[in-house]
């Protein structure tokens, strides 16, 4: 316990004092904290779109002359063979010219739903060759179809039919 003596000789050395208000109560007086950004599931979230879309551009690597072949594992090879000389009767096609990329993809997703609700099996796709050698949308269009669990089998079309600028796809 201090003595009242010891308490004079303490405030004699500290001089006259004056009182302070009461310390603010900060967390209470701050703006509210912003709600938390998620910084790193948006950066996935890009880092996926940006591969699917490089992997769209890139999907095979096909070029202009190049004939497109495609046999899903477990299907007999003479598939593609009946398919090649026009042993199946083609029952709808649809031309992707001029069409850009998303337009492309979404005009196929369509297509191959009006297929599967009609019940077509042999379909005929005509992307084109591409400018100067490119054949991007053909590119595209080899790799959507090799994605696509209702297609059997593709090759290339036959000249008479649009040659290395179009596709015969067999369906399940």
């Amino acid at each position: 316990m201090v003595s009242n003596d010891d308490r004079e000789l303490f405030r004699g050395a500290i001089g006259p004092v004056r009182k302070l208000d009461a310390a603010p109560d900060l967390r209470r007086e701050t703006a509210p904290q912003p709600a938390p950004l998620p910084v790193q599931s948006e950066a996935d979230e890009r880092a996926v779109i940006r591969e699917l879309l490089a992997s769209d551009e890139t999907a095979s690597g096909a070029t202009s002359g190049e004939a497109l072949n495609f046999l899903q594992n477990g299907y007999p090879p003479r598939l593609l063979k009946q398919l090649r000389r026009g042993q199946f009767r083609i029952e709808d096609e649809i031309d992707l010219h001029h069409l850009r990329v998303t337009e492309a993809k979404q005009v196929l997703a369509e297509f191959f739903a009006a297929a599967r609700n009609h019940r077509r099996r042999c379909l005929r796709i005509v992307h084109g060759k591409g400018r100067s050698g490119e054949g991007i949308l053909k590119s595209l269009v080899d790799g959507w179809l090799r994605q696509r669990s209702e297609v059997i089998g593709f090759v290339s079309a036959r000249p008479a039919e649009g040659g290395t600028g179009a596709v015969l796809i067999l369906l399940k």
